[in-house]
This record gives C-alpha cells, sequence and structure tokens, in this order.
C-alpha cells in the first residue's frame, strides 16, 4: 500500500519517472478547459435554456472528477515524509494550504455550496466555477516561470511599486490643488484625484479631461511617468525571466553530467533526460549542445 501511494503521490506530481503522469496531466487540463467553456457558454440565456440540462450533468461529474483527484492528491502525499521528518499530514498540510491546494480545493467547492446553500447567487457560483482555470497553471511551466520569476525579483518589484505609489499619491495632490475647483466632481478631494492618477499611469489616460493649463501639464507628466513605469516593470520581468530559463538550463546540464559520469546511459536515465526536456521546453539543438559541451569537457 505505501508503494501504491508513493507511486500515486508522484504521478500526480508529475514525475517523470511514470510516463503516464503525462497523461493525467492532459486529462485533467481537457476537464478544466471543458468545465470553463461550459461556464462561459451557461452564461448566455439562450444556450442555457436549450442545454442547461447538458450543463447540469457536466457539472456534477466534473465535479466528481475534481473530488476523487483531490482526495487522491491528499491521500497520496501522506507518503512524503516519514515519521522522523513530520509523518503523514505535514505533506498534506503542506499540499492542502499551498496556492495550488487551495485552487484544488475551490474548483470543487461551488457545487457543494449550492448543494448546502441552494438561494446562493448563481452569478458567485459561476465566478467561483471559473477559477479552475487557474489549476492550468500546475501544470503550464510558462506560468510556473512567471510566478518563479516574480518572486525572485520581489525586491526589485517591491521597489519599483514603492515608486508608483509615490507618483500616483504626487500626482494625485497636484491635480487636486490644480483641478479641485474647476472640476470638484473628479478631483474634489485627493484621494478622488488617485483614482484618476491610477487610471492615467497604467493606461496612459485617465477618462477625465483637465480644464486648466496646470492640470494639463501634470497630466502630461503622469502619463510620462506611466511610460517611465511600463519600461522599469518590463525590463524587471525580462531579467527575472532570463534568469529564471537560465537556471533551467544550468538544472538540466548538472543533470546531464551527472547521466554521463559514468559513461553508460541507461533507458531509465535516457527517459529521465527527456522528461526533463519536456519539463523546461528545451529544443533538441540546445539539448545537443549541451552534450557537446559535456562530452567535451570529458575529453
Amino acid at each position: 500500500m505505501k508503494e501504491f501511494q508513493r507511486a500515486l503521490m508522484e504521478v500526480l506530481d508529475g514525475s517523470p519517472n511514470y510516463r503516464i503522469s503525462h497523461y493525467v496531466e492532459l486529462l485533467i487540463t481537457v476537464v478544466v478547459l471543458m468545465n470553463c467553456s461550459a461556464v462561459i457558454l451557461d452564461s448566455v440565456p439562450e444556450v442555457h435554456a436549450e442545454y442547461k440540462d447538458f450543463f447540469h450533468e457536466l457539472e456534477f461529474w466534473s465535479v466528481m472528477f475534481f473530488t476523487v483527484e483531490y482526495v487522491s492528491r491528499v491521500w497520496s502525499l501522506g507518503a512524503k515524509f516519514v515519521k522522523g521528518e513530520g509523518g503523514p499530514w505535514k505533506g498534506r498540510r503542506q499540499y492542502m494550504f499551498s496556492p495550488f491546494g487551495l485552487v484544488d480545493f475551490f474548483a470543487t467547492m461551488p457545487h457543494y455550496l449550492h448543494m448546502f446553500f441552494p438561494t446562493l447567487d448563481l452569478r458567485i457560483l459561476r465566478v467561483l466555477r471559473l477559477l479552475r482555470i487557474l489549476k492550468l497553471s500546475k501544470y503550464n511551466t510558462a506560468l510556473q516561470d512567471l510566478f518563479h520569476a516574480v518572486h525572485s525579483e520581489r525586491r526589485a518589484f517591491g521597489s519599483a511599486a514603492f515608486l508608483l505609489l509615490i507618483a500616483t499619491v504626487v500626482s494625485a495632490s497636484l491635480m487636486h490643488f490644480a483641478e479641485g475647483h474647476a472640476q470638484p466632481e473628479f478631483f474634489g478631494s485627493i484621494p478622488h484625484a488617485i483614482y484618476w492618477s491610477i487610471v492615467t499611469i497604467t493606461s496612459g489616460y485617465g477618462n477625465v479631461e483637465p480644464v486648466t493649463k496646470a492640470g494639463e501639464v501634470i497630466a502630461l507628466m503622469t502619463g510620462f511617468l506611466g511610460v517611465c513605469m511600463a519600461a522599469i516593470m518590463t525590463g524587471i520581468v525580462a531579467s527575472a525571466f532570463s534568469n529564471q530559463i537560465s537556471r533551467k538550463k544550468a538544472a538540466y546540464q548538472s543533470q546531464l553530467r551527472a547521466v554521463l559520469a559514468d559513461g553508460v546511459v541507461s533507458d531509465a536515465e535516457k527517459e529521465s533526460l527527456r522528461q526533463l526536456q519536456l519539463k523546461y521546453r528545451l529544443s533538441d539543438a540546445q539539448v545537443q549542445v549541451f552534450i557537446d559541451e559535456a562530452q567535451g569537457k570529458k575529453k
């Protein structure tokens, strides 16, 4: 039973040691996409009136599928840690309160909420059901790269956010004093002006035309600040993505060198490298360069 529990944990975790894990990820992805498409179509009154029974059946069986998946993950993660490392519930707690675990939980919750609270607004349930699309982030390496990149550059993002806060407050304060008397409905207070400032910085146009010369100058400066902030954020994200890709390449090269160290590459090692290549989205040309470099260094 322990061996099956660990095997199930690795399959659900996308381990390259099991070929079936790829098909499990594909199945979950298809079910999620079907559900999100059904929620979107079900919001159209004409479609809902004609296919409401089909959508109801799809939702029921999808919830059963997600419930089995969630329970299987919780149960199998009991094999992640032995007693000396915290016991079965350490791995389960880590998953249940992780972002992915919470997303998996909320993927099933709307159905059970409707069972216990039948008068709940269906629009709220639709929104909660659409959160299932966040499950795809677990199987999309691009989204994971973005999350890791943002996390690794969190200090830089924090500094940029602080600059954005200062620019917003200063711009809103100046606009309040310049336009407050002329347009009190939009700039009568600094909080009202902050809304205009945020929209202007993020989109370039705050949807309110200044009527004073000072207001025009401040609006131009605010729009310019928005361009500068966009450039700063873009640079941080580009740098973080580049560093993340470099780390992946380094991890693959390290694994490749370990495999080639003894001069014998088994079928299991080949499969492991192939799965790692797919996980890191490396092309065959890049892998060949890594192999040539590793073999050259070995010689």
